[in-house]
């Protein structure tokens, strides 16, 4: 038996509960969750916007220790200390093929089938996402875990999860920021403040931060941000001004919103890079009008996990962890329990802090 926060069914409340945790079948690994970040694709998948079978265990962005590993893993053993990947890739479909693993075909299309059952009735459980880590213990495809590099605190490493490897890869990977350019990002919770913190590290000139709530001011400055603008009319207008009236080079949106993304687009410079990191609903739309296309001459594109490799950039984050220039903790606002799960995702809603950390 170990302890879960389980979604019964589309827009209930999480239930904190009993569930019975198989061991690891050949090619699995069990691993016991040290801390468990609480993401934004959570609530989508909690509220509907992404699709999720129930009932399910929520939870993608993880660290922990291994307990145990079936038949033929190798990579990892008990006592390892792991972050999870919620994406891991097949290594063998096209986009595989062509050096693309965010976009694998596999991991972005095959539903995961139940991995564990309610305590008591035997009801099976999906994992959310493959890794279920809103978990005292979870099991998980060997390939879903990835050594954490030694120096690196575990607690904090579960933000490499998902945070932090999706704002790293925004900036050096998407948006590709070249030293002394100019980065607007809207919206600074956990992934955004990840973004932050990584456009400095790219050598960003200026870094302004854009959000709705005034109390993220301080929270993206200790990340790095030069500049902030409340969100609303004028944050178009006072990011023109603070880039000589030319618009940011790149703007990075980490919110998701039809509104969010037309301010990134149009706060970007003509001939600029805007990123959409966010995800919204299906049923959304953002409209462009052919003039404004090519007269900005910017370009606009999406952005999977950061468009990351975790096993090559985990690494390379750890280093900046390990030597001082990504501090994992700034990041963070609050450090809750299982049952808090439901609050940290009111304070989202309500653009209250950065990220909320699961703690066992």
């Amino acid at each position: 038996m170990t302890r879960a926060a389980v979604l019964t069914a589309v827009g209930a409340p999480l239930r904190v509960t009993d569930i019975d945790l198989p061991d690891p079948r050949p090619g699995q690994v069990r691993v016991r969750i040290a801390a468990a970040g609480v993401c934004h694709s959570d609530l989508s998948l909690a509220n509907g916007t992404l699709r999720q079978p129930v009932p399910a265990v929520l939870g993608h962005e993880g660290s922990g220790t291994v307990t145990a590993v079936g038949e033929g893993v190798t990579h990892v053993a008990p006592g390892d200390e792991v972050v999870l990947n919620w994406a891991p890739a097949c290594r063998a479909c096209h986009f595989c093929g062509i050096d693309e693993p965010w976009l694998c075909a596999e991991s972005l299309t095959n539903a995961p089938e139940p991995y564990a059952t309610l305590g008591g009735d035997g009801t099976p459980l999906h994992p959310a996402l493959g890794t279920a880590v809103f978990a005292e213990e979870t099991v998980v495809r060997a390939d879903a875990v990835l050594p954490l590099p030694a120096g690196v605190p575990l607690t904090e490493a579960a933000l490499l999860g998902c945070a932090v490897l999706t704002g790293y890869g925004a900036v050096h990977h998407s948006a590709r920021v070249r030293p002394d350019e100019s980065v607007v990002v809207v919206g600074v919770g956990g992934v955004g403040l990840a973004t932050v913190r990584s456009a400095r590290l790219a050598g960003a000139g200026q870094v302004i931060a854009v959000d709705v709530s005034p109390e993220k001011e301080e929270l993206a400055r200790a990340c790095g941000a030069t500049e902030f603008v409340p969100a609303g009319e004028d944050a178009v207008g006072r990011v023109r001004e603070l880039t000589g009236g030319h618009g940011a080079d790149v703007a990075i949106e980490c919110v998701g919103r039809p509104e969010t993304i037309r301010t990134a687009w149009t706060a970007t410079r003509r001939g600029g890079r805007t990123t959409v990191v966010g995800v919204g609903g299906r049923d959304q739309r953002v409209a462009f009008s052919p003039l404004e296309l090519f007269h900005s001459g910017r370009t606009l594109s999406g952005c999977v996990y950061g468009n990351t490799d975790p096993a090559r950039d985990l690494p390379v984050l750890a280093a900046h962890v390990r030597e001082g220039r990504f501090d994992l903790s700034a990041l963070i606002t609050r450090r809750i329990g299982l049952a808090d799960i439901p609050d940290a995702f009111a304070s989202m809603l309500a653009g209250r802090g950065g990220r909320s950390l699961v703690v066992f």
